[in-house]
């Protein structure tokens, strides 16, 4: 798709344009068998956002799956700050492929050293028991609340969200963490959230979108139990881990419900749940990440 991108009320591009660079992101280049080449966005923070290394490892990853297995779960670690001024090199790896599952392992390289770690595993579908946890009660539509741009303006968001070009449609239920002043709450962290346009109907390119999603708010359940704004703390993604439970779209409504259940050592967990808008519990992810105060 073709066109320019819409703008927000913030002033930040978004829309189709914008998702349509997403998907570019996110369709790496063959550079030989089983080895691939990323780049990151124009616009990018100083170093490359956790969400789209670990969406492009898997991308890399399911490139050398045949097309009737899925990715039920993957585990990761962020290794060294990745330069979104340079190419990143996805070095996948065969570990295994048996009657049911495949295993791959992903290496991502900038300047001969990894920056991340991936291995996932793949599944032919297939039949067993089934059981869910329901998504909690009284959770508002998400057109009954402000998107992101119209957040970014009604407090302190230190101004990175003003300048992000945005391919997601992202609507806090809660109060954002980059608020100052703030009070701890001990409840969950949610978050309605899709692609801000529609995607084409490829399975792994929604599973590579959520994980790309996922990143995004774990750590704020963290700092969420705390009297302090994100802009106060030093954070980072250290490892990440998702389960793929049921088939799922990423360009419609899905739930994002994040909680802490532990922060100690300069580092908190968080644990996470989407669900669809008709409450199927779709996938669960868990993130360890640096949360400390700056050193004086």
């Amino acid at each position: 798709m073709s066109g320019s991108p819409d703008i927000g009320v913030d002033g930040a591009p978004r829309g189709q344009t914008v998702l349509d660079g997403l998907v570019r992101l996110l369709d790496l280049e063959v550079l030989e068998v089983d080895l691939f080449r990323g780049v990151s966005p124009a616009a990018s923070p100083t170093n490359v956002f956790g969400g789209q290394v670990a969406g492009q490892a898997l991308v890399a990853a399911g490139r050398t799956v045949a097309a009737d297995r899925h990715v039920h779960s993957l585990h990761a670690y962020f290794i060294r700050p990745g330069d979104p001024g340079i190419p990143i090199v996805y070095e996948a790896e065969r570990i295994r492929d048996g009657g049911s599952f495949s295993t791959r392992r992903v290496l991502a390289i900038q300047r001969g050293e990894a920056i991340f770690a991936l291995s996932a595993s793949f599944q032919v579908d297939q039949q067993g028991l089934e059981h869910s946890t329901p998504m909690p009660d009284g959770v508002p539509d998400p057109e009954s609340l402000p998107d992101l741009g119209e957040r970014a303006l009604d407090g302190d968001s230190g101004g990175w969200l003003a300048r992000m070009p945005r391919s997601l449609d992202i609507r806090l239920i809660d109060e954002p963490v980059w608020t100052k002043g703030r009070v701890a709450s001990d409840q969950p962290v949610r978050v309605w959230i899709r692609t801000d346009g529609s995607l084409p109907d490829d399975r792994l390119l929604h599973l590579c979108v959520l994980t790309y999603v996922s990143d995004m708010t774990l750590l704020s359940s963290v700092v969420s139990r705390h009297d302090v704004s994100t802009s106060e703390l030093n954070m980072a993604s250290l490892d990440h881990a998702m389960w793929f439970h049921q088939p799922f779209r990423a360009d419609e409504w899905l739930l994002y419900e994040c909680w802490s259940p532990a922060a100690s050592g300069g580092r908190g967990l968080g644990m996470g749940r989407f669900y669809t808008r008709d409450g199927l519990l779709v996938a669960s992810t868990m993130q360890e990440g640096l949360v400390r105060l700056p050193r004086a």
